[in-house]
């Protein structure tokens, strides 16, 4: 991965709460967080006695680098959201400024953890689909913000190997949002959704609380 091509945007907890309906009962689970980037999900979750571990190749980075690149990319990303703000609700987000704040804060918390959390082995260097965890390592498996919002730029082949590799390390696997970045469902869903059922998964759509990207207010839900 190059520094350059990397543009942080961190969420938190209450946000990944809404996102993939977790429950109390979720949250107690061995979880791994594919594409987490710079969120502060795993250091809320883990303050308060949960069991996470976060992949993503941008944690080859010094945590200065990552800040550098914060500094960087930040208010180019909030300015473009400015840009298009019809795209988007602000209901739960009032203003495009609160979702700065919002995004800093998440990605403030990330960095004060990060080199502990490196230490610990919570944040792990890699990149889907290839997982260096054991099969059902996990009891569940979340990815943000990443497959099928980036359909332009990854393939179905992609996006199959990477749900097959996540279905693989744990027992269920949750993906948020199901739009591409133009805001429509990604047409990669389908025919994913298909091959796996014709494999013996079971595939749901569930409606979520959360929405910010109008119409994003699903999730995949997969399980054996």
């Amino acid at each position: 991965m190059i520094l350059e091509h990397v543009v942080p945007w961190g969420r938190n907890l209450t946000e990944y709460q809404e996102m993939f309906a977790l429950s109390d009962v979720d949250l107690q689970q061995n979880i791994l967080g594919c594409s987490d980037g710079p969120s502060s999900f795993n250091k809320e979750l883990t303050s308060l006695g949960g069991m996470i571990t976060s992949i993503d190749p941008v944690y080859e980075f010094t945590k200065d680098q990552i800040l550098q690149r914060i500094k960087q990319t930040s208010q180019t990303i909030v300015d473009q959201v400015r840009k298009t703000k019809d795209d988007f609700v602000w209901n739960t987000i009032k203003s495009v400024e609160a979702l700065k704040e919002i995004r800093l804060s998440a990605m403030g918390n990330f960095l004060d953890d990060y080199d502990k959390g490196k230490e610990e082995q919570r944040y792990i260097k890699g990149a889907l689909p290839n997982l260096p965890f054991e099969a059902d390592h996990f009891d569940l498996v979340l990815c943000s913000h990443f497959l099928f919002l980036y359909s332009d730029h990854f393939d179905l082949k992609f996006h199959i190997d990477s749900v097959k590799a996540m279905s693989k390390v744990g027992k269920e696997v949750r993906i948020f949002p199901l739009l591409d970045l133009k805001g429509e469902r990604s047409h990669y869903l389908d025919p994913l959704m298909k091959v796996l059922e014709d494999e013996g998964h079971q595939c749901l759509i569930v409606k979520v609380d959360y929405e910010f990207q109008k119409g994003g207010n699903e999730m995949l839900k997969i399980t054996l």
